[in-house]
């Protein structure tokens, strides 16, 4: 038989949290983010559960070929935009927009032999100082796109730095709208923390209407995965979102482990006394952290329970003290919801590896095999 463990895609989720962003966006269009292979679930996988979302926002022409096979003749914008002048070509054939954010992209459109316009979202870098024109050099950047008759309509687009945290998103709104005041074309300003943080409701709920964010195409990614942006501060459960994906598999050995014995390399748990451990067939190797330590959180049967000892390659042992009845063949819940509906939160398990649960989603290994729910 094959190794048992298995992660599980939830479409139902991807369609929930879909809706859950229109109504905090009841006006926008959205974005359905399927960068980095849908965030480590596969775009095929995710397809189904996200068609109901006005478009496909991703990274790399590979992506958009496949998106497009699966039958989706809707908009797809290319994040990053090009990178070499030849991928205009594949944009002309494919029927992609796609970002604008420095001199040399504006370059290779002025190049580019079509005789079909392209649709192009121009970037602002209003404070993350990653990608995009300065708010000082932005109409000039649009100048030249519209002067060029390479290019067809052009939207207008920012990404908020700190739009999960205190400073918000005011400060980069301004700068966003002094630059781009009397320009025509589309806004797409928000991300997944924008749509929950800064919406008409939560401004009024906080007394700071000059943080709403209106945007025509709002850029959801993480929230349609069922992990909060703004972790811990709030939760999936505090936004309403559900899990996309569920991580599990089985316990394949027990022990009784004496008092004042160790578990694992290095034998950095020592059992206070004596006890009863699981050793389930999941390691870093899978994509697990390594970096877990002893008491994270797993469930067991839906039972909650912990982690023992160092996260090995291929196993991880748990501490089967709550859960007695556990044995041979039960099924350790890594992340996303058990058998019995009991939720443990990929948020949870990321933060006692010191990270986010995007890079838990992101590093799931490809030995792990994946199914759809139906």
């Amino acid at each position: 038989m094959p190794r048992p463990i298995l992660a599980t895609i939830h479409p139902a989720a991807f369609r929930h949290n879909l809706e859950r962003v229109r109504r905090a966006a009841p006006d926008a269009r959205v974005w359905a983010v399927v960068k980095a292979n849908a965030y480590g679930h596969g775009i095929e996988h995710v397809f189904d559960g996200m068609r109901g979302a006005d478009g496909f926002a991703l990274l790399d022409l590979a992506e958009a070929q496949r998106v497009r096979s699966l039958g989706w003749r809707g908009p797809i914008l290319l994040l990053e935009g090009v990178f070499e002048l030849r991928d205009l070509e594949l944009c002309s054939r494919l029927d992609l927009w796609h970002t604008v954010h420095c001199d040399a992209q504006i370059d290779m459109l002025a190049a580019h032999k079509t005789n079909v316009p392209q649709r192009v979202f121009l970037k602002m870098n209003v404070g993350m100082n990653r990608l995009g024109f300065t708010p000082e050099r932005y109409r000039s950047a649009w100048a030249r796109l519209n002067a060029l008759p390479q290019v067809d309509e052009i939207s207008l687009m920012c990404h908020f730095s700190d739009a999960d945290g205190p400073r918000g998103v005011a400060e980069q709104m301004a700068a966003f709208a002094g630059a781009t005041r009397d320009l025509p074309g589309e806004r797409s300003l928000s991300n997944s923390a924008a749509i929950l943080r800064h919406t008409v409701e939560q401004a009024q709920a906080t007394a700071h209407p000059e943080a709403c964010v209106v945007s025509d195409w709002v850029r959801p990614g993480i929230v349609l995965y069922g992990s909060a942006p703004d972790y811990p501060e709030q939760t999936a459960a505090h936004w309403g979102l559900q899990p996309s994906m569920t991580l599990a598999a089985k316990i394949i050995a027990t022990q009784i482990v004496p008092a004042r014995a160790g578990v694992g390399y290095g034998s950095s748990f020592v059992a206070e006394s004596e006890m009863r451990i699981g050793v389930v067939a999941c390691g870093y190797a899978d994509g697990y952290p390594r970096i877990c330590p002893t008491g994270t959180p797993v469930l067991v049967d839906g039972v909650r329970t912990r982690t023992v000892g160092r996260v090995s390659m291929d196993m991880i042992t748990v501490d089967l003290t709550p859960v007695p009845t556990a044995g041979l063949g039960s099924t350790a819940t890594l992340w996303g919801r058990a058998a019995n509906g009991a939720l443990l939160p990929i948020d949870e398990v990321a933060a006692c590896a010191g990270t986010v649960g995007y890079e838990l989603m992101c590093g799931l290994a490809a030995r792990v095999p994946v199914e759809v729910a139906a």
